[in-house]
């Protein structure tokens, strides 16, 4: 199996701030824990290239390229918990360069999958805002690139335990994608409420699976073996792109969620399985959040495994079915069964 990792020493010079929990730490706790487990040796490592404005341009404002780039050489504070150092727009053009450069690769058969360590984070950068830890929305415009690319179906999971709504926001009223995103409900940053659809000729093509604090790796893989696999499987994306973020872990200090390895290898090998037909098995997996040094490395071992082909136990279907739930599934399927018949 050809799998890409994606990393630069760059990443580690965005400077969120004294005491932020994104640190460059959460990079260095990745690698150490992919070559402790004997999974960096099997990967392809490369070192991406910046975005171009053209990339920028199809997900961002002219206006926010150019706030970004103002923060070049000093601290620039975009939001109340978004700030960047003096190399902060170099890396985060370089994170979004790394993912649409992880994307020509498989799509050129370089590679067959890839794990992009995106470092600022993207997923709720908006067209032209930054907010919650991230500068540029680095799996949008990704998704954007390969549509340019000619694309018609691009399936965007997110399984950060943030709602992802820069990426919401880009393909509100866009068919060709299909954003999936599970995520703790009532939380920041308030969107992603189980009526969020989308709207227009993309009405029905945002999937947003709102979960209570608590849940762990039995109703983490009923959701994603019972809703996400079904109407992955109806869409037939030609790639899958992941926002993989990690804070979901049992014992991350921004959430409240129970997912360990288990969890997350099931996720992984649901967003895997989407691949399996149009896609042809292509699909590029970009970290997101997690704040737990050994949740992100225990996670990003479950994950990078199930991408090497690696086989994992799957949490056995009757754990997961108390009362609580099963009223989630329910809910689940009244509003998005329309749309997908999830069976």
């Amino acid at each position: 199996m050809r799998v890409g990792l994606f990393d630069h020493p760059l990443f580690r010079e965005h400077d969120a701030g004294p005491g932020h929990p994104d640190g460059p730490a959460r990079l260095d706790a990745i690698r150490e824990g992919l070559r402790a487990a004997g999974l960096e040796a099997r990967l392809r490592l490369w070192s991406p290239a910046p975005a171009l404005d053209d990339d920028l341009l199809r997900v961002h404002s002219a206006d926010h390229l150019a706030l970004v780039a103002r923060s070049e050489g000093r601290r620039l504070r975009l939001d109340a918990d978004t700030e960047t150092g003096p190399r902060s727009h170099e890396a985060a053009r370089l994170a979004v360069g790394g993912v649409v450069e992880a994307v020509d690769r498989v799509l050129d058969g370089d590679l067959e999958r890839a794990f992009c360590l995106a470092r600022p984070p993207g997923h709720h950068a908006e067209a032209g805002r930054a907010m919650g830890f991230c500068l540029f929305n680095n799996v949008a415009v990704a998704a954007a690139h390969a549509l340019a690319q000619g694309l018609e179906r691009v399936l965007v999971v997110d399984f950060d335990v943030h709602h992802g709504n820069g990426t919401q926001q880009a393909f509100w009223d866009d068919p060709r994608v299909l954003y999936v995103s599970s995520h703790a409900w009532p939380f920041y940053p308030g969107t992603g409420g189980l009526e969020e659809t989308g709207a227009g000729a993309g009405a029905g093509w945002t999937l947003n699976l709102p979960m209570p604090m608590g849940l762990g790796d039995a109703e983490y893989a009923a959701v994603y073996r019972e809703i996400v696999a079904p109407a992955a499987r109806r869409f037939d994306a030609q790639l899958v792109l992941v926002s993989a973020g990690f804070d979901a872990w049992d014992g991350d200090p921004l959430a409240g969620m129970r997912v360990r390895e288990q969890g997350f290898a099931a996720v992984a090998t649901a967003c895997l399985e989407a691949a399996a037909g149009s896609a042809r098995g292509r699909a590029v997996f970009v970290l997101e959040g997690g704040y737990s040094l050994a949740g992100l490395a225990r996670g990003s071992q479950a994950v990078v495994s199930c991408l090497l082909g690696d086989s994992h136990p799957q949490p056995p279907p009757e754990a997961a079915h108390d009362a609580r739930l099963t009223a989630l599934l329910a809910a689940y399927r009244r509003q998005h069964g329309a749309f997908w018949r999830l069976a």
